[in-house]
């Protein structure tokens, strides 16, 4: 009399399995489809960004020296890296097609953007404060990772200072000359380029700022800033 009762308890674990893998497919059907939502437009929003950019080079190209910002590109520029970021973040395996042309894309606006920013620094006798940056696949340079969180803060908190990343393992004849042009070998990464200068492996944010003088500068100039705005309150 037992058989039964066994037999309805198999049916019913079968039938509960059953709907639970049923949720969990539609619950990861909708988080995929949200996720792949999200993407798109930013996808967009990227589109229209580089559209913008590239239309801002045009214009800063005829303008005179007093008329040239570069902090306009630069907030740009940032703006479009941290959005690149999150669709990479969102495709770790290199699959989507979608990401990796505008990875392409966005890699020779960078270019596009430290070329003009030369060709300003010639015309109008200064020298914009650059670094090129390259990097590789985080399971091929764990310090490459570490070393994108020091650039982020030099970025944040100097203005001036003017960063381009790029992959050095993307396959774009841009990013192959410039590989060519710094000497950068793409199994020593991360690689820094600045003044010409190329410094390999992961640097501290006090070993960027002696690479890059520049920073100590800024720094005094704050500080010194600091200083006298502080002698003014007192008085």
């Amino acid at each position: 009399m037992r058989a039964p009762l066994n037999k309805y308890k198999y049916i019913l674990a079968f039938v509960i399995t059953v709907l639970l893998f049923g949720i969990i497919f539609y619950i990861n059907n909708a988080l995929e489809d949200q996720r792949i939502s999200s993407v798109k437009k930013i996808q967009d929003q990227l589109s229209l960004d580089i559209l913008s950019s590239e239309t801002q080079f045009d214009l800063l190209k005829d303008a005179s020296c007093k008329n040239v910002d570069g902090s306009i590109l630069s907030q740009e520029i940032n703006s479009l890296a941290a959005k690149l970021s999150y669709l990479e973040a969102n495709d770790q395996n290199g699959a989507d097609t979608e990401v990796a042309y505008l990875k392409k894309y966005y890699s020779l606006l960078q270019i596009k953007d430290f070329l003009l920013m030369k060709q300003l620094g010639d015309k109008c006798k200064s020298k914009p404060i650059a670094v090129l940056y390259f990097y590789g696949k985080k399971a091929d340079c764990p310090d490459c990772e570490k070393m994108g969180y020091v650039l982020t803060y030099l970025r944040e908190n100097y203005p001036q200072l003017r960063i381009y990343s790029f992959d050095a393992n993307l396959d774009l004849s841009a990013i192959k000359t410039l590989k060519s042009v710094y000497k950068i070998d793409e199994h020593k990464l991360p690689a820094v380029v600045y003044n010409e200068t190329v410094s390999v492996g992961f640097r501290t944010i006090d070993e960027m700022k002696v690479i890059i003088p520049a920073l100590k500068k800024f720094d005094a100039e704050q500080a010194a800033a600091a200083k006298s705005a502080s002698g003014t309150k007192a008085n």
